[in-house]
């Protein structure tokens, strides 16, 4: 035992100790059995019992109990809890509706949508568009925002994009469609909306969100959020100029430096190059050429 305690630098009372083990496995440091030090017995029992006949919340349970005993704290609810493991309440069928998964899609579904930004000059339109499986964004401020520029903004978007869109998503504004009601008429069937035509030329399918349901388009819907987070909301400005300016840095930074949880910490711009090795087919030139920096 000396000489496996000089080898391992140990006491040679760890050594007896060990040899009286039938396992190598590291014990609990902790009690043998564990057990609260402001908890009495009884009481564990009263928590158990209530929690499971009431099924409350934490919170309910110790606004509940906390008259019973007055000694309760939630982080000594929560660890009575956890010892017993009820510390979860169980999944109840039909208490809420199951999430639905978005639907997995290629790249190049685009979400597209319209929204309001001011500075001290007057007010202005911003078109954000966002791929739904890249996350891959495009921006464009306008001083007006009607057919012409919401069809300037696609062709924008087709150029600034390094493969092929197939998908656009938008709401029913009259800058993306005619009126529900005007759309079977002789003039829209005939001359079409401008949007659509473009579309049509590009071979995207256009997409209508249901009327007066925006969370349909959710993720671009986040994303004029988290631009205007960024920018206006923070920040006050003299000039459209100087928005302009920031709301170019905030989107360079965005597609090609942030890391986002969804595509496994990888920016929009490297899931690009990922995807560029894997399906080159889908993409129309090579994005490491878009990358910033000396070799533009």
């Amino acid at each position: 035992m000396r000489a496996l305690a000089q080898r391992h630098g140990i006491n040679p009372k760890t050594v007896a100790k060990w040899k009286k083990r039938e396992t190598t496995a590291d014990r609990r440091a902790g009690p043998t059995v564990p057990r609260s030090t402001v908890l009495s017995v009884e009481q564990e029992a009263i928590i158990v019992a209530f929690r499971k006949h009431t099924l409350l919340p934490l919170d309910d349970c110790l606004y509940a109990l906390q008259a019973t005993i007055p000694q309760l704290t939630r982080s000594s609810l929560h660890r009575c809890l956890e010892r017993h493991g009820i510390s979860r309440l169980p999944d109840v069928e039909g208490d809420k509706p199951r999430r639905k998964k978005f639907d997995t899609y290629p790249i190049g579904f685009f979400h597209i949508d319209l929204a309001e930004v001011r500075t001290a000059e007057g007010k202005l339109y911003l078109f954000v568009a966002i791929d739904r499986t890249s996350k891959f964004a495009v921006v464009e401020l306008v001083e007006k925002a009607d057919m012409r520029a919401a069809a300037a903004f696609l062709e924008a978007l087709v150029e600034a994009v390094p493969y092929r869109i197939h998908t656009v998503l938008t709401d029913n504004g009259i800058q993306f469609a005619d009126l529900p009601k005007n759309r079977q008429g002789p003039t829209a069937r005939f001359r079409g909306h401008p949007f659509d035509r473009l579309c049509f030329v590009h071979g995207i399918e256009h997409r209508l969100t249901k009327p007066n349901h925006p969370w349909t388009n959710g993720q671009v819907e986040r994303m004029n959020r988290t631009i205007k987070d960024a920018t206006v909301k923070r920040y006050f400005y003299d000039t459209h100029n100087q928005l302009k300016a920031h709301l170019n840095d905030f989107l360079r930074v965005y597609n090609f430096a942030r890391r986002l949880k969804t595509l496994k910490g990888l920016t929009p711009y490297e899931y690009l190059c990922k995807l560029w090795t894997q399906t080159p087919d889908r993409f129309t030139l090579n994005p490491i050429h878009q990358r910033p920096g000396l070799n533009r």
